[in-house]
């Protein structure tokens, strides 16, 4: 349950680390704000993008039925997966014997663990996304939702790619761009099996959609003869009319394009591929069924409330000790993987409410997260119900007031 003040306390502890998120993150939210400056209708878009996720969860197994029939009537195959582990199973058995694994970036494989279990059981995995790609040599888990290593500074990359890569040091960043380029070419190649998230999955096409900037999804989903895409069961929105709200709101959220250098709308499999979607459930349908949190599921990982947060720009996102970090992982963390390793994180905030304005889909995360607070266990959970009962009458609003004067004069505060 400390965790997080532990590997905060570590984290503030390293000024460079500091430093870089520090300017990572006021050069995104200033590209954020001249991309949204430049729709009129952005509050209006907010509101629609929020009532299609809204509609999609109410008929979720309608839209996962139709995208599953969708994808099934030509030729693909789809799969449900009620945790990590029968994740990992599914995807290892499609893997086997095909050949070296590539992975496109995707947050859905790195909360099951996927390239880990992979490894484990003998196949080769490489991470095709320059941050990923950087964040596996270093041997760490990403730091942010669409920055992996938004942590690092130019020379901690040139140590690693000098290091585990073999080449001459250099802080030049189309050097380091290139060399990482001309090592995973060859992996590319050689590949039989290429893995991919999914930003969005449409349920009225059987379409899966792709966010990108570097190209490497495309080669991923493109070169090896079997794409592997996972994804969580909200990730589906019910019609392809739905899709330009999404792919005007989340390149602007997220890293402050117009739109991303590729998007990629598949109806796999392609001529001659072969095509699974694995679709994760994951503690996805405790929190459908939880309706004062329900709305954390609307979140498209944008990871906008993540730049914008104080805590995080202070601790980064190695401090938060899960796959999602900021305050969206302050939420999602604890109801996905349980108050007893994560209950620490709803109190990783200051509440001050920017995660709320920046938000997309406009998720109430200082809302959600008191909500967890109250939920919590141990002396936390009974100050908050004695400080709730005192507060609930006039009189004992009146009372502790009172008695906060008199401490105060008493502490000569």
């Amino acid at each position: 349950m400390r965790e997080f003040r532990r590997l905060s306390v570590r984290a503030i502890a390293k000024p460079s680390m500091r430093g870089a998120l520090e300017s990572a993150m006021e050069r995104s939210l200033e590209r954020r704000a001249r991309a949204i400056a430049e729709v009129p209708d952005w509050e209006a878009l907010r509101d629609r993008a929020r009532e299609i996720k809204r509609g999609a969860l109410e008929e979720l197994d309608t839209n996962l039925e139709k995208l599953k029939a969708n994808i099934e009537a030509r030729g693909g195959k789809v799969h449900f997966a009620r945790d990590a582990r029968e994740a990992n199973e599914i995807i290892e058995k499609i893997a086997a014997g095909r050949g070296p694994v590539i992975k496109g970036k995707s947050m859905i494989t790195e909360e099951i663990g996927l390239r880990e279990y992979l490894m484990e059981r003998g196949h080769e995995v490489w991470e095709t996304d320059l941050g990923e790609f950087i964040a596996a040599l270093a041997g760490e888990p990403p730091s942010h939702i669409t920055t992996p290593v938004v942590h690092m500074r130019r020379a901690e990359v040139a140590r690693i790619f000098e290091r585990e890569l073999g080449v001459a040091y250099t802080e030049d960043p189309e050097e380091l761009t290139a060399h990482a380029r001309r090592f995973l070419r060859e992996k590319f190649l050689s590949a039989g099996v290429g893995i991919t998230g999914a930003n969005f999955t449409v349920a009225d096409t059987g379409s899966v959609v792709l966010f990108e900037n570097e190209g490497n999804i495309t080669l991923t989903t493109e070169l090896p003869r079997v794409h592997v895409a996972v994804m969580s069961i909200e990730k589906v929105i019910p019609s392809i009319a739905d899709l330009p709200v999404f792919i005007k709101l989340l390149p602007r959220s997220a890293t402050g394009q117009r739109i991303t250098s590729y998007v990629s709308v598949l109806s796999p499999p392609r001529e001659g591929g072969e095509f699974h979607l694995v679709i994760l459930d994951g503690g996805r349908r405790k929190i459908l069924e939880d309706e004062e949190m329900r709305e954390a599921l609307y979140c498209i990982r944008c990871g906008a409330c993540i730049n914008v947060c104080p805590v995080y720009r202070i601790t980064g996102g190695h401090a938060y000790h899960s796959t999602y970090p900021g305050p969206i992982g302050a939420v999602l963390s604890p109801m996905l993987f349980g108050q007893g390793s994560h209950g620490d994180l709803p109190y990783a905030s200051t509440l001050c409410g920017a995660c709320y304005d920046f938000c997309p889909l406009r998720i109430n995360l200082p809302a959600l997260l008191v909500k967890l607070r109250q939920r919590g266990g141990g002396l936390r959970k009974t100050v908050f119900k004695l400080w709730s009962n005192i507060w609930a009458s006039p009189a004992g609003y009146k009372a502790s007031l009172k008695a906060a004067r008199l401490i105060s004069r008493w502490m000569k505060l």
